[in-house]
């Protein structure tokens, strides 16, 4: 099918991030994954939520907002606590980056990873985890520098990617008026490329068969591999602590082979 920007149906859009963004976070990307753009803080706080005091073990959470005008239509801001949807959002976030660190080694500490959106075009949630992964690398360089652990935290690099239903086909990487058509829609989140974090697929307005399930994650698996190399060679190129305003683009076209 002709998709509104012209990519191939397992063709994802060009991904680029911009690390230290915010120069007061302990790890910071803005990433842009085509017209979506989110910005991603990782930063440690002094302790662990109350049911986990005294375990000796540390946690990884999320949080998710949309900015008032990162969509057509206004959003108000949620002065009242996160809606629903924001929470399972937050959820998912937090999930899959928990799947990384070995929170053992982390001790009794806790770092937070804040996805702010300020232009949603889809992928929202598959962005923040991609940006939130790299911005909790960049963070726990520094992170354990000050408080002394030699131990390695990061064990795993988690990817993650959309993929979808419309019109009969299965795409990758749905922009939002694909979003909002698709029939079944899906988000994939691995780790190393390898092993499944979590799959969430609804069949919005029509069911699916286990030949499209099949399809649609072997297209997002493809995708996740890709991105996974991408996160690792971000990384590798940046060993210091220090964390200044590098711009790493990787705007290649994807194709599954």
């Amino acid at each position: 099918m002709e998709r509104i920007d012209n990519r191939q149906n397992n063709e994802m859009r060009s991904i680029k991030m911009t690390p230290g963004f915010i120069s007061s976070a302990d790890g910071s990307v803005l990433i842009e994954m085509g017209n979506t753009r989110v910005i991603c803080n990782a930063t440690l706080l002094p302790e662990v939520p109350g049911w986990l005091k005294g375990r000796g073990t540390g946690w990884v959470t999320a949080e998710y907002s949309l900015l008032p005008q990162s969509t057509n239509k206004r959003v108000d801001r949620e002065r009242k606590g996160a809606s629903g949807r924001t929470q399972e959002i937050q959820r998912l976030i937090g999930r899959s980056l928990r799947g990384a660190a070995d929170l053992a080694a982390l001790g009794e500490n806790a770092i937070v990873v804040d996805c702010d959106v300020i232009q949603a075009d889809g992928g929202t949630r598959t962005a923040s985890i991609i940006g939130g992964f790299v911005a909790l690398g960049l963070a726990l360089k520094k992170i354990k520098a000050y408080l002394g652990i030699e131990q390695q935290i990061l064990k795993y690099a988690i990817s993650a990617i959309s993929v979808g239903v419309v019109k009969g086909e299965a795409l990758l990487d749905l922009c939002y008026v694909e979003d909002s058509a698709a029939d079944v829609d899906m988000n994939v989140v691995m780790r190393n490329a390898k092993e499944f974090i979590e799959v969430q697929g609804t069949g919005e307005h029509a069911a699916f068969d286990r030949k499209m399930l099949s399809t649609l994650l072997d297209l997002g698996e493809k995708a996740c591999s890709e991105i996974y190399s991408m996160q690792m060679n971000y990384l590798s190129k940046n060993k210091s602590e220090c964390f200044q305003k590098l711009q790493w683009v990787f705007d290649k076209t994807h194709y599954m082979k």
